[in-house]
């Protein structure tokens, strides 16, 4: 790990408690923490490794994104599921998906992650829940094998499907895979890639895929192993109006009553979108501690609907941002995140409804709050050293660098940031990857997209 000072910093935007906006302070990491924010620091050469004029820069946490599905990346802009919604868009790319390859988990890790590291993102949960039947048991592996190429901090979901078309679910049986298979992969993960310590770089999150794909008992049995080994679960829920039918026909239950009645519930559990709760159901989130990840472009996207987001915050739910996955976005870009989920909540709910504060709260600590590592999503003393800079004197911010928060929401002729911090280490500089070569990521991610589409 290098030590870095960031030097005279125009304004550092730091999301602790009293959200204090900083200006003309420095920053000092050494190794992968925030040794010391104040003025003027005082160090010897030989103790600093790059010296980084922050005169230039404003300064944020990392952003977090607690939904993904990297492997999308390669199935993107597809035009036949441009205008259909979630279970029809489904049935569709099932098929492509189960030609995935350890070489195709491989480099579409690495074309997601690296355009989350340009967009100001360090941290990213990514759900993985396909598993071809020809393929290797070791598939989710080569994720987080690329995740420590790259630099970024990853909680990888061992996700599944156990529920086919002949058993009533919506997957078909060349990626579903049995209950024992799935568990006994899910304890193997966790033992070969969990690190429960701070600052871990890698962590595990159980992620069975969703009320329509898995079983009761698998549900049941996969949060019970979590909680053996001490790892948060994560699913989807609450997406869409065909889910809420299939949940009440199948189960007699919407969708959240039906994971309550499995245990479903807690401080270590978040439900990607949570679309369509009502508000009895945000007050059993917000009571529980269980966490949402909110897409907005997802949502949009796919014609979902509209997260009651306002009154999530409200209520005191814990509420994170996540772009989902690149077939139902098309990007994995974190500051156009911010400002559609911003965008989003006043268009819907009205002006006074969220601020751009929150939003980037939503992005920072409340993703470490719902993903359990308190040590990422603030810049204070103590923390791990993830952060983002970007110019203020960029072309896009000209005459309206006023507010940093809105500013990096709202404004500029690019998401792309100058310089992005993980875990100490510089990975993003000039707004070019540092640690890989780009051009031959395109390269290979254009040539195995194309091979799984017209396989």
């Amino acid at each position: 790990m290098s030590n870095i000072l960031i030097k005279n910093a125009k304004v550092i935007t730091t999301m602790n408690a009293k959200k204090d906006q900083l200006k003309d302070h420095d920053i000092l990491i050494k190794d992968k923490i925030i040794h010391k924010i104040s003025q003027n620091i005082e160090v010897s050469d030989k103790q600093i490794d790059e010296v980084i004029d922050g005169s230039k820069y404003y300064v944020y946490p990392g952003l977090i994104n607690t939904h993904h599905h990297f492997y999308q990346t390669f199935t993107r802009n597809i035009p036949q599921v441009q205008n259909v919604e979630l279970f029809d868009w489904l049935k569709f790319l099932y098929p492509i998906w189960s030609k995935l390859t350890p070489e195709v988990v491989y480099y579409s890790t690495l074309v997601a992650t690296a355009e989350l590291l340009k967009t100001g993102c360090t941290t990213s949960v990514d759900h993985f829940y396909v598993f071809p039947k020809n393929q290797p048991p070791d598939l989710l592996d080569n994720e987080f094998y690329a995740a420590k190429e790259i630099g970024i901090r990853l909680h990888g979901s061992r996700g599944s499907m156990s529920l086919s078309e002949k058993d009533g679910g919506l997957p078909p049986d060349s990626v579903v895979q049995t209950e024992n298979e799935i568990l006994k992969d899910s304890q193997r993960i966790i033992e070969k890639f969990h690190d429960p310590s701070p600052f871990a770089m890698h962590r595990v999150v159980l992620a069975p895929c969703s009320p329509f794909s898995v079983t009761s008992t698998l549900l049941n049995e996969s949060i019970q192993l979590a909680r053996e080994y001490s790892v948060c679960s994560h699913t989807h829920l609450a997406e869409t109006k065909d889910e809420e039918r299939f949940c009440i026909d199948a189960f007699g239950k919407r969708p959240l009553e039906y994971m309550e009645s499995l245990d479903w519930l807690g401080s270590d559990v978040w439900f990607a979108h949570g679309v369509h709760f009502n508000e009895e159901e945000i007050a059993k989130l917000a009571l529980t501690k269980t966490g949402v990840a909110h897409c907005p472009v997802s949502n949009s996207k796919l014609a979902s609907g509209a997260a009651k987001i306002p009154s999530m915050l409200k209520k005191g739910v814990k509420v994170s941002l996540a772009v989902d996955g690149s077939a139902s976005n098309d990007s994995s870009n974190m500051i156009l995140e911010m400002k559609t989920a911003f965008l989003m909540s006043r268009l819907i709910y009205g002006i006074s409804t969220i601020t751009t504060e929150d939003v980037l709260r939503m992005a920072t600590k409340g993703g470490s709050e719902v993903i359990n590592q308190p040590e990422i999503g603030s810049l204070e003393e103590g923390k791990a050293a993830d952060m983002f800079l970007v110019r203020w004197d960029r072309l896009g911010y000209a005459g309206g660098f006023y507010d940093p928060i809105s500013m990096i929401i709202n404004t500029g002729d690019s998401q792309i940031v100058d310089i992005t911090i993980v875990n100490g280490e510089i990975v993003v500089k000039d707004g070019e990857l540092v640690k890989v070569d780009e051009r031959k990521i395109i390269e290979k991610a254009n040539e195995l997209s194309k091979r799984i589409l017209e396989a």
